[in-house]
């Protein structure tokens, strides 16, 4: 057991073990309890249980081996929060994909000593996703098997939703089920006449000699918006006949044209918001210009730069049209402005941005500019006091759906204890705004020469790194 636990501590994870055996086999998972080393960057494997009526992910003991932050960042990310991780997928040491849930073990002071990881083999489920998808990349299409069943049972396609033809080689309609009968009223029974008689049944006629294979038209009939599908069935390399299935589209239709309405609209909506947000940052500009007082006029930029990063977002959104922010291409355009906007006209201040895309919902995305507009603007004010240039690195990062997103400059280095005495609004916002709204942590570091602000939050179930 680990020693520098205290002896309450250990006792405590002594407990809990003694009932992994009792969760890996309820739960059917490989399940351990690690605790955290001193330095705070490598965890340790204090026990471990395996179900002893399932499969395994480990063939090899693992107590006693070292878990590092790189590899693992759930379980570091539930050490440094107490905040479970649920559901991060990652890949064994025995290169098995498998789903990792880690909930933390705390003492009476509310302290977390250890945590509960169980892992679970989804190696089946990640091939059945795969298949899925396969599936619905796939084009559809009918077998010949479908062909006589339908001829031969006539009730099976009378219970579709779908509208269902079948033609023989000379192109004439043997069968028509009810709903395909209702589609086409203008064309009495249907059957016994040829396909070219149908509004696209010659265009059909033609593609289908041409390709033997698969026909796919949308056209409009009366009020109704159909989908034809049409497949050739081939026997020695000769047409037999083939099979047309009707959808009826006008609903869907309807609804993509109220959807456009709705998404144009909200559209409409953020650029408005988008150009209100600019008019009050405007209206605040031609107030600052008339202060005297630099301490004031310093305050009135801030207030402008939050304002305008709020208002980046809004663009994006009037732009683009759905809820969801690439926020990497956000961070450049937040960055770059407040940089023109604080800089002194001497300076030299150069950001980079870097690393994977992030998607996350349009709120998410604001506090995360919020922020990045904070630790930017707090670089400027007193990491570049009396310096002609200045670097900021912004780096992002995702694994096994931890978001780990780093601000550093090379300038004079921070005092946290210092910056949290004299009660710094943007430092309030920026540990408010990470910790209620990304539900993550904010950890600052001198880096020798500059500062290191790290900011690490769980990716929400709507994001999407690429």
């Amino acid at each position: 057991m680990a020693s520098f636990l205290r002896k309450k501590d250990i006792k405590i994870i002594e407990e809990i073990s003694k009932y992994l055996q009792l969760f890996a086999d309820l739960s059917q998972a490989d399940v351990f309890i690690d605790c955290l080393l001193p330095k705070g960057e490598e965890a340790i494997v204090v026990a471990e249980a395996h179900p002893m009526t399932g499969k395994s992910l480990y063939s090899e003991p693992v107590v006693g081996k070292i878990a590092y932050k790189e590899n693992e960042p759930g379980v570091f990310f539930c050490f440094k929060t107490g905040k479970p991780v649920i559901g991060s997928r990652g890949v064994s040491q025995e290169n098995v994909s498998m789903q990792q849930n880690v909930m933390p073990i705390q003492n009476e002071f509310g302290k977390t000593i250890g945590v509960l990881i169980m892992e679970q083999d989804i190696t089946e489920q990640v091939q059945q996703e795969k298949n899925v998808e396969l599936l619905m990349e796939t084009t559809e299409q009918l077998s010949e098997t479908l062909y006589h069943v339908a001829m031969s049972e006539a009730a099976i396609p009378d219970l579709m939703h779908e509208g269902l033809l079948l033609f023989d080689r000379d192109y004439h309609i043997t069968f028509a089920n009810d709903r395909a009968k209702e589609m086409f009223e203008a064309n009495g029974h249907l059957v016994g006449e040829k396909v070219d008689s149908l509004p696209f049944g010659s265009m059909m006629k033609e593609e289908l000699d041409i390709q033997k294979g698969m026909f796919f038209h949308e056209f409009q009939l009366g009020k109704r918006f159909l989908q034809l599908k049409a497949v050739s069935i081939q026997r020695n390399n000769r047409t037999v006949g083939g099979v047309l299935l009707l959808r009826d589209l006008s609903e869907l239709k309807e609804k993509e044209k109220q959807l456009m309405i709705k998404s144009a609209v909200i559209r409409e909506i953020h650029h408005r918001v988008k150009n209100n947000l600019q008019t009050i940052a405007s209206l605040l500009r031609l107030q600052m210009r008339r202060i005297d007082s630099q301490e004031v006029e310093k305050i009135f930029r801030e207030i402008i730069n939050r304002i305008t990063s709020i208002s980046i977002v809004h663009e994006v959104l009037s732009l683009e049209g759905t809820d969801m922010i690439e926020c990497k291409e956000v961070i450049e355009s937040v960055s770059n402005t407040i940089i023109s906007s604080m800089k002194q006209s001497e300076q030299k201040i150069t950001v980079h941005v870097d690393g994977c895309s992030l998607y996350l919902p349009s709120q998410k995305a604001s506090s995360l500019a919020l922020v990045i507009n904070e630790l930017v603007q707090n670089a400027i004010n007193h990491a570049f006091v009396n310096r002609d240039e200045g670097f900021i690195q912004i780096y992002l990062k995702e694994q096994n759906q931890i978001v780990s997103l780093t601000v550093t400059d090379d300038g004079v280095g921070f005092d946290l204890e210092k910056a949290q005495q004299k009660g710094r609004l943007g430092l309030q916002i920026c540990q408010t705004l990470i910790s209620e709204d990304l539900e993550g942590i904010l950890e600052f570091e001198n880096n020798h020469p500059g500062t290191k602000v790290t900011i690490t939050f769980p990716l929400p179930k709507e994001g999407l790194m690429t």
